[in-house]
């Protein structure tokens, strides 16, 4: 994923926020992910990159801008799981962080009412879509 509204595109979370964590010192497959991640260019994030990071409420300020992006283009992105699992990890992100950005607040809660009708209509199982829409009306009462 590439997008050349990010001045910071070529640098990686490390770089961003001088911040290097090394080597990791618990060998599951989530941290070692997450350390692997860090180091990566933003620019080479793919979805399911941005999913794990925000899942575990990692980076926030630089990544859900991106995700963002990602949601515009196609408010189903997927990550290794299902279509919308970005989607879902975005919505449940911590709460601090909304009411710290009350435009990615504002922007998020657009792209969803936007695309409303056609997370209904989606073809996939039912308890994903209650998800999804649980996860909206969560954060749809996030006072910014």
């Amino acid at each position: 994923m590439t997008n050349s509204n990010f001045k910071w595109e070529n640098k990686s979370l490390e770089e961003l926020e001088n911040h290097q964590w090394g080597e990791p010192t618990y060998s599951s497959h989530l941290v070692t992910t997450t350390y692997a991640l860090r180091k990566k260019k933003l620019c080479e994030f793919e979805v399911e990159d941005l999913r794990i990071m925000i899942g575990q409420n990692m980076s926030l300020p630089h990544l859900i801008p991106m995700a963002l992006d990602v949601l515009e283009d196609n408010i189903l992105a997927e990550g290794a799981y299902y279509e919308g699992d970005l989607l879902k990890m975005v919505l449940s992100c911590e709460e601090e962080y909304w009411k710290e950005n009350r435009e990615n607040y504002r922007i998020m809660k657009v792209l969803f009412k936007q695309n409303k009708q056609r997370l209904k209509q989606f073809d996939i199982l039912d308890k994903i879509k209650e998800e999804w829409f649980e996860a909206f009306e969560h954060f749809k009462h996030i006072q910014p």
